[in-house]
């Protein structure tokens, strides 16, 4: 079983920064493909960014293209979003998500989520 826990969520004037970790614990030290979702007040959840097992293939969503940053620890399934150029739109929760690897594919079903952690961006 794969367990997901996000830190570095909070509060952040527009045009701010955050950075995002989420930390995978299992059994195994197979590696993770991993990504960050978003969700909305009565919206479902928004793709955000996803990066390879092997940290080799990234994917952002149109919305944070040029504003966000996935990357991750190559000594682990440790997966960072650094958000930069925050605007008040990108206020959600941010969810970390995590599958066995299919290749070098990024958008895959996930089956491995977090609890979420709060990002809210206002002046």
């Amino acid at each position: 079983q794969v367990q997901l826990v996000e830190s570095g969520g909070g509060s952040v004037q527009p045009g701010g920064s955050l950075r995002l970790t989420c930390a995978a614990s299992q059994r195994t030290a197979s590696p993770l493909t991993m990504a960050w979702y978003r969700q909305f007040p009565g919206q479902e959840r928004e793709y955000v960014a996803g990066i390879s097992w092997n940290g080799g293939h990234t994917i952002y969503g149109d919305a944070v293209k040029g504003r966000f940053s996935i990357s991750r620890d190559s000594a682990g399934n440790t997966v960072y979003l650094q958000m930069n150029s925050l605007k008040v739109e990108d206020t959600a929760v941010y969810y970390c998500a995590a599958a066995r690897p299919q290749y070098d594919r990024v958008i895959i079903d996930y089956n491995y989520w977090g609890q979420g952690t709060q990002v809210t961006v206002s002046s």
